[in-house]
């Protein structure tokens, strides 16, 4: 034993990278050169310029602020229940994912519903900089529940580096495509991870779910104007965005909450409690 304590650093070796996390790095890799080289994609001259602009009680663009409220639900909840559940439940990787997750959607709910409350590019780049945690810990936790621990730490450090990154690159540059391969790029690593398996022991979680939830919210996105037309200024579309983006934590939630339920499902019934039910029986 003394041996082998007394070998010097140099001789001792991180276990070798596994084929799916040679393929998660190479995929980020690939991601990175095309944001760092790929051509500059200006953000839209009327991105600030949302369909329902109404005020309710004092409160400028009312429903695209309020509408902000579930990611913080969501977020409260979900740290709830990664307290409920403790550290015998989950791995130090998943709940270290997980609640950069939830801590995200808390600060997407403070950053945005203050860029709503007055549309400009500095009240975006918090909204921004909110949804570039959510999206770390969402990506983290996938990993981590398809590949591995380690995998899943890096990606969410990588990504809590690169994805403010971008956010700063559009905001001195101009430059949007570091961003949308930050949003797109990372949706497509989750579809990839959504075709692997669940990694034994790991969180339940249910990529294909995120993924409509997520590609729901982008279209709903698109169509601000259309949908505030079409339902005759009822409802815009940007406000059901944040509804539907909102609903991707709820299968978070769900694995979570299954998996509390499965403790007290599979819970042994203590010996004593199982003598005294036999003798009140008889």
């Amino acid at each position: 034993m003394n041996a082998v304590h007394s070998l010097p650093l140099s001789t001792r070796r991180w276990p070798a990278l596994q084929r799916a996390e040679w393929g998660c790095l190479i995929a980020a890799i690939a991601l990175l050169a095309v944001a760092v080289w790929g051509p500059h994609l200006p953000a839209s001259a009327h991105q600030h310029d949302f369909a329902d602009q109404r005020a309710w009680w004092g409160l400028p663009c009312a429903l695209d602020v309020l509408s902000n409220l579930p990611f913080a639900v969501a977020g409260v909840w979900g740290l709830v229940w990664l307290r409920r559940l403790g550290a015998l439940r989950l791995c130090l990787a998943t709940r270290a994912t997980a609640a950069l997750f939830f801590v995200g959607l808390v600060l997407t709910t403070a950053g945005s519903a203050w860029y709503h409350w007055q549309p400009d590019d500095a009240g975006l780049l918090w909204d921004r900089l909110g949804m570039s945690v959510a999206f770390a810990g969402l990506l983290g936790l996938a990993v981590v529940g398809r590949i591995s621990p380690r995998a899943g730490l890096a990606t969410a450090l990588g990504l809590l580096v690169a994805a403010p990154a971008a956010v700063l690159v559009w905001a001195h540059t101009g430059n949007l495509l570091p961003w949308a391969v930050v949003q797109i790029g990372g949706m497509l690593v989750v579809l990839a991870l959504a075709c692997l398996p669940h990694r034994h022991g790991a969180l339940a979680l249910q990529l294909g779910a995120v993924i409509a939830w997520y590609a729901a919210a982008k279209a709903m996105e698109l169509a601000d104007h259309s949908v505030y037309e079409a339902t005759a200024g009822w409802v815009s579309g940007h406000t059901l965005k944040h509804l539907l983006a909102a609903g991707a934590a709820l299968p978070v939630l769900f694995a979570m909450a299954r998996l509390h339920h499965s403790r007290y499902i599979a819970m042994p019934v203590p010996r004593r409690a199982m003598q005294n039910g036999g003798q009140r029986g008889q």
